[in-house]
């Protein structure tokens, strides 16, 4: 019998694995990024309200938390639109290869946000995403428009996990996300009335896509995230970031094999994706080490 600790691993890596589908389905999906978010957003804030009705969760907030929240669930909706249109216009591989270098570009603003100093090997490691960023658009330039709207998630994203970072721990993570998700909704529904896509075509998506909808939404963002914040009890952060960074990973090879040739790069585009992983994973590690002794002393 695997002991709970291992149990828990192999869970996390199942909901990770869960994760690496997002990109598949905003690819199989045929409707535009906005429109793709907003039911996304609309459905899995649905799902997780009636979770926590059921469960008789209260849905509470301070006033100060309810404005940082409206703006994570802003910047959150943005982020995956951006994420989305980059997956569309070039592929899966492409863009979660971008995405890969979030967690480092993360660790790099992070100093100036909390005016801290930067550390050597932080640095070091951002250079070495940087040659690897560039050995990627070299060898894929015909993809460049994708990079830039996966880097451009990926910056909306490091702005999501500054801000959402300081409060996670001071409120229930579920009530967050309700708030953060309607929120991004409502965001979603503003952009949607001023681009005039507010109209009857928006209910009239056909049934494959919304059933990839449905699925992104349920499966990947609201049964995903619970799941997800039960498990991460029981894991150490060195196992946590391991899984985490494995997304990419599963993402791509998933890409491979449901879209065959189009998703097949060139040689330096999987040595410039390793040479990120590798700058994530070892960051992480460092950090992780560079805690334990601060716990020590």
């Amino acid at each position: 019998m695997p002991s709970d600790k291992l149990k828990s691993i192999l869970h996390f890596h199942g909901i990770v694995f869960i994760f690496g589908f997002t990109a598949i389905f905003g690819k199989l999906t045929s409707i535009d990024a906005v429109s793709l978010v907003w039911y996304r957003m609309v459905l899995a804030t649905a799902v997780l309200t009636l979770f926590m009705w059921a469960f008789k969760i209260p849905f509470r907030l301070s006033s100060k938390q309810h404005i940082i929240m409206m703006i994570c669930g802003v910047l959150i909706a943005l982020h995956w639109v951006f994420f989305f249109h980059a997956v569309k216009v070039s592929n899966v591989s492409v863009t979660l290869s971008v995405m890969s270098a979030g967690a480092l570009v993360t660790a790099l603003i992070e100093p100036i946000v909390y005016k801290r100093s930067f550390d050597l090997s932080e640095i070091i490691l951002g250079l070495v995403v940087v040659v690897a960023l560039t050995m990627i658009m070299q060898t894929e330039y015909h993809l460049i428009d994708g990079m830039l709207f996966a880097f451009v998630s990926v910056l909306l994203s490091v702005a999501f996990t500054l801000i959402n970072g300081k409060f996670v721990h001071k409120s229930d993570a579920r009530v967050m996300s309700v708030f953060q998700l309607g929120t991004g909704a409502i965001c979603m529904s503003v952009i949607l009335f001023f681009q005039g896509k507010w109209s009857v075509d928006l209910f009239s998506i056909n049934k494959v896509d919304m059933l990839w909808i449905s699925i992104l939404a349920i499966v990947c963002t609201a049964y995903a995230f619970v799941v997800s914040i039960s498990v991460m009890r029981h894991l150490r952060p060195f196992s946590l970031m391991l899984a985490i960074n494995m997304e990419p990973v599963y993402g791509i090879i998933l890409g491979l094999l449901i879209f065959g040739s189009d998703e097949k790069m060139s040689l330096p585009f999987y040595i410039g994706t390793l040479l990120i992983l590798s700058s994530v994973l070892t960051n992480g590690f460092l950090k992780i080490k560079k805690e334990k002794r601060s716990d020590n002393n």
